[in-house]
């Protein structure tokens, strides 16, 4: 099986920063894509970035510009920059691999446990 953590989420102040990271870890043959979702109360779940094993990325029009995703990948990490944070931001952040466990498995889809970002003064 694979687990994925995350971390560095907190509270910030509007035009802050945070950075958030979610480490992978278990049975890992080939990560295909990571991905990072928010989810507000009364709101769909969203996705917010994705990065794929070759480096392509992708954000939500929502948070282009101040937010950057980036990965190592000896490490089965996935980092989320963000930047310039609205209260809007505000919500818990999941991570998302899709993740291949041995050479001859499909490829499936794991979920970490989320973190809180709270945009506030």
């Amino acid at each position: 099986q694979v687990q994925l953590v995350e971390s560095g989420g907190g509270l910030v102040q509007p035009g802050g920063s945070l950075r958030l990271s979610c480490a992978a870890s278990g049975s890992i043959f080939s990560i295909k894509s990571m991905e990072w979702y928010r989810g507000a109360p009364g709101k769909q779940r969203e996705l917010v970035a994705a990065i794929t094993s070759g480096g392509s990325t992708n954000y939500a029009d929502s948070v282009k510009g101040r937010f950057t995703i980036s990965s190592d990948s000896a490490k089965n990490t996935v980092y989320l920059q963000l930047n310039s944070l609205k209260p809007a931001d505000t919500a818990v952040y999941y991570c998302k691999m899709v993740v291949a466990t041995t050479s001859t498995s499909p490829y499936f889809q794991f979920w970490g446990q989320g973190t809180l970002v709270t945009v506030s003064t």
